[in-house]
């Protein structure tokens, strides 16, 4: 099936150097985007995801989603910020969490924030949800790390149906198909699938409180 599906041209990035709310200057670059009417404008650094432009993949997502001012939405994984940042600017920063392992991630998104108006989300740096207590959300999305193995994608799999409320969805983007689509049928009991150049988009709803299947766990 596929979704919508518009290839993201970022202008060229500049260079800036700005301070956070520590003081602490950001050696990065500034990105302006624009995302369903919606403009922002994000610091970046090197050694982030995508530290140059919107990476298409989080375009894909962001265009194929609907949010309202019921959701509580969490960014899995939010590098510097830009889904949560929008989501907030969708729905409103108060229902809104992101959550990253690297303290780099955690810096840029504290200050894109407050640069975009929504400094009242929820941030916080934790290795996937292993230091995060937050749960019942409607929605988590999520653009995983492409590691040669699965680990952190199983995690944020099994950890994620259960954070989420019943009828809740987990959304994630990657390029890879085949093992996404057989673990998230195996712990929700089914996926929805958009594509787009090279890119898989993944919907599952939690429709109960347990795995559907027993051996999710262990795939």
């Amino acid at each position: 099936m596929n979704g919508v599906c518009e290839p993201d041209r970022p202008g060229a990035p500049h260079a800036h150097h700005g301070p956070t709310e520590e003081g602490v200057a950001l050696a990065g670059m500034r990105i302006e985007v624009s995302l369903q009417e919606v403009s922002l404008v994000f610091e970046t650094e090197p050694g982030l995801f995508s530290p140059t432009h919107l990476d298409p993949g989080t375009h894909f997502l962001l265009s194929n989603i609907e949010f309202d001012h019921h959701d509580k939405v969490l960014d899995l994984g939010c590098g510097y910020g830009v889904m949560g940042i929008y989501i907030a600017r969708r729905i409103g920063a108060d229902r809104v969490y992101l959550i990253d392992s690297n303290p780099q991630a955690i810096r840029c998104t504290t200050y894109n924030a407050e640069l975009n108006g929504v400094s009242g989300v929820r941030i916080e740096r934790s290795d996937g949800f292993r230091d995060f207590r937050e749960s019942e959300f409607t929605q988590i999305v999520c653009n995983p790390p492409y590691h040669t193995d699965f680990s952190t994608a199983k995690h944020f799999i099994e950890k994620g149906f259960n954070r989420l409320v019943v009828g809740g969805s987990l959304w994630m983007v990657t390029h890879r198909e085949t093992w996404y689509r057989n673990k998230l049928t195996s712990v929700f009991g089914g996926v929805r699938i958009l594509r787009c150049d090279g890119y898989c988009l993944f919907q599952a709803i939690k429709k109960g409180m347990h795995y559907a299947s027993r051996a999710g766990k262990d795939r």
